[in-house]
């Protein structure tokens, strides 16, 4: 797994956190790739998702992985999974003040196994329907839980993860799509430093699907278009084009128009803005169809990015080894 995680992309990765040897091979690879004990304790290679088996209980396994990356000065996220009415009470204030009591014992223990190792409070809080019993995501509860927990870790100073496309639904639906955008509108309102899951979710987790990642993607590019800040200067007012166009006119052929129809408005990766009878011309294919076109294109597409021969022969040397150690 952190072998294709390093070879197969070029994104930041997450490491192995199932034990302390794992978490330990993680860093012995992170040295080859980046040069060094040394190298990645000034800059750390990998970011690690520590869970809380909540409530109130650190995993052993998770806290030997904690260990080793701490030590190496790797980042954590320690992040307690809290289920309301399942792994919490059914109340949003009880669960919050669990959630800050798990996350900040964890936080305090890297602390004191290394001070000053980069650390991030995580949150992921959700519910669950009383009905059925299973995990509910994409609700209000969820929302709520998400906005409160953002401004918790801006009083505390920390870095925050939590929120992404989380929806509980089985297929790539409408329900998968207002879900997501119930969590990922507050996952940005919140002021989230670093998201997970923030595209493919399907069925609460259990499921990737590559047409809900492209709605997802969608998504995502749209909410950083609105977030992005305003720029209001001279050529934003525009006060020109309303002296060439006057009153009662139209700003389609306007000079300030033509100079900008390109890149003025935010450009759909996914959506259709066709009227009825060309989009069924053209095939009447809906959003989840127009997705698994784009997946495939950029499947086809793909490029693994570039890495030095003599390194990646390192990697796959030790990780043949390893698992010969290990007895796979």
């Amino acid at each position: 797994m952190v072998y294709a995680l390093q070879t197969l992309s070029d994104k930041p990765y997450m490491g192995s956190v199932t034990s302390g040897p794992n978490a330990a091979d993680t860093i012995a690879m992170g040295e080859i790739l980046f040069g060094g004990r040394e190298a990645i304790e000034a800059t750390p290679a990998s970011l690690s998702l520590i869970n809380v088996n909540s409530p109130l209980r650190f995993d052993d396994r998770m806290l030997a992985a904690l260990h080793e990356y701490v030590k190496a000065n790797q980042a954590v996220i320690v992040t307690p999974f809290l289920l309301m009415g399942a792994m919490s009470p059914v109340s949003i204030p009880a669960t919050l003040v669990q959630q800050m009591a798990e996350a900040l014992a964890g936080i305090a223990l890297t602390q004191l196994i290394r001070p000053g190792a980069p650390v991030i409070f995580g949150s992921f809080l959700s519910n669950t329907d009383m009905q059925s019993g299973s995990p509910s995501f994409g609700t209000p509860e969820s929302a709520i839980g998400l906005l409160c927990t953002g401004q918790i870790a801006r009083r505390f100073g920390l870095p925050f993860r939590s929120g992404g496309g989380l929806n509980a639904s089985q297929t790539a639906d409408a329900q998968a799509a207002y879900e997501a955008l119930m969590t990922l509108l507050p996952t940005f309102l919140a002021g989230t430093n670093y998201v997970m899951h923030s595209a493919g979710w399907l069925e609460g987790g259990l499921v990737s699907c590559y047409e809900k990642f492209i709605v997802d993607i969608e998504l995502l590019r749209m909410l950083r278009h609105e977030f992005t800040p305003l720029e209001i200067d001279e050529e934003s007012l525009a006060f020109g084009a309303h002296e060439e166009v006057g009153a009662g006119g139209h700003f389609l052929g306007a000079m300030h128009t033509l100079e900008r129809f390109r890149e003025c408005f935010y450009r759909p990766l996914l959506s259709s803005t066709e009227n009825f009878d060309r989009w069924q011309r053209n095939g009447g294919r809906d959003a989840t169809e127009r997705a698994g076109e784009i997946w495939r294109k950029t499947i086809e597409e793909y490029e693994q990015p570039p890495i030095d021969a003599a390194v990646d022969e390192q990697l796959r040397e030790y990780v043949t080894r390893r698992r010969a150690e290990l007895g796979d």
